[in-house]
């Protein structure tokens, strides 16, 4: 098993793949760089770009990190993409031909339902899925086993593809389409960050993977710091006012030096409203409305952290400490070092 942390000699080889076995054929040996692209923001998933001396026609292309460590040789996939779109430039002297390639994905997002095509009440989404996701890719594709039937006829629009049309369907199940290293399609339950355990733990300390380099995003514009509610049945009337005055919310009023106000008129209340319910409303939607979206970017060598993984970040001199966050994308750079600039979102509430 590979030590990530240690130190270790690294390649990388390139294969491409029978659409039919889906297993390696015959090494390439012409590649002279690549960077992967894993997103889960993307329609794909993802995409790749090989930069090599000799073009290939279209294929599958799978990229290996071969890994030297204390006299043991490790191989660990890194992507498998359709090889598709090259360019070629010419210096005088040396030829090179970049080739865009893309996850198996874009097998669905090339073809189309049948116009009016629909799927019944009552059927099982995430068999449906799998067997139309199966009939229609030429990967691999693990089935998820879950007990959510449709509530009523699902129906393609006309300017589905197959991808957008099951990407919506397995969101009726809370599902979401995700792809292993191997290529396979993978369907992958949709679960809150909070409810995940971190798979790594990044740190800046002597064994640290983690190059210097980190930036963070954090858009206040438009928090608020005042929410006030409005409630009228006709017979009783209430009004709420919360205010954040907290001097350690960097939102508040004391810190802002002005108010920010959100006014609800006439919120759906439990049963008969009273005041007390009202103030109780007020109190939780400006704790809701407090909640603020993260953005970290930051590098490390590269380690067996996917996308959609949670991480904690104990970046101390960057004051992030203790921060579990979700992998949203990945760009890796598949050259000495194999860098990995890497994406994650956490929340973080700023009223308490």
């Amino acid at each position: 098993m590979i030590d990530w942390l240690s130190s270790m000699q690294q390649t990388f080889e390139y294969y491409t793949v029978d659409p039919n076995t889906w297993r390696d054929v015959k090494k390439i040996e012409n590649v002279i760089s690549s960077t992967i692209d894993r997103d889960s923001e993307a329609e794909t998933l993802g995409s790749a770009t090989i930069t090599m001396s000799e073009a290939i026609g279209e294929c599958y292309v799978r990229i290996y990190l071969v890994a030297i460590q204390n006299g043991k040789t490790y191989k660990v996939a890194l992507g498998t993409f359709l090889v598709q779109t090259p360019s070629w430039s010419f210096d005088g002297k040396n030829k090179e031909i970049s080739v865009d390639a893309y996850t198996p994905l874009l097998e669905l997002k090339e073809n189309l339902p049948p116009i009016g095509y629909s799927l019944l009440e009552g059927e099982n989404i995430m068999s449906m899925a799998y067997r139309l996701c199966r009939e229609r890719v030429r990967a691999p594709v693990i089935e998820a086993v879950c007990d959510k039937n449709l509530y009523d006829d699902f129906v393609a629009n006309t300017n589905d593809t197959w991808l957008t049309f099951l990407t919506d369907l397995i969101e009726n199940a809370k599902y979401v389409f995700d792809l292993d290293e191997m290529g396979r399609v993978l369907f992958l339950p949709v679960q809150e960050t909070a409810s995940l355990q971190p798979v790594w733990t990044y740190t800046d300390d002597n064994s640290s993977i983690l190059y210097p380099d980190i930036s963070l995003d954090r858009d206040l514009y438009g928090i608020p710091n005042v929410v006030e509610v409005v409630y009228s049945n006709g017979k009783d009337n209430y009004y709420a006012r919360v205010v954040n005055d907290n001097p350690n919310s960097p939102i508040s009023t004391v810190n802002r030096g002005r108010e920010i106000v959100h006014r609800v008129t006439n919120p759906s209340l439990y049963g008969d409203p009273t005041e007390n319910q009202t103030k109780e409303y007020a109190e939780r939607l400006l704790k809701e409305l407090s909640t603020l979206e993260c953005t970290v970017t930051y590098s490390h060598g590269y380690c067996p952290v996917r996308v959609n993984d949670c991480v904690r970040l104990n970046y101390t001199r960057s004051g992030i400490s203790g921060v579990k966050a979700k992998v949203i994308s990945q760009s890796i750079d598949c050259s000495a070092g194999c860098k990995v600039t890497e994406t994650a979102v956490y929340t973080t509430n700023l009223w308490r």
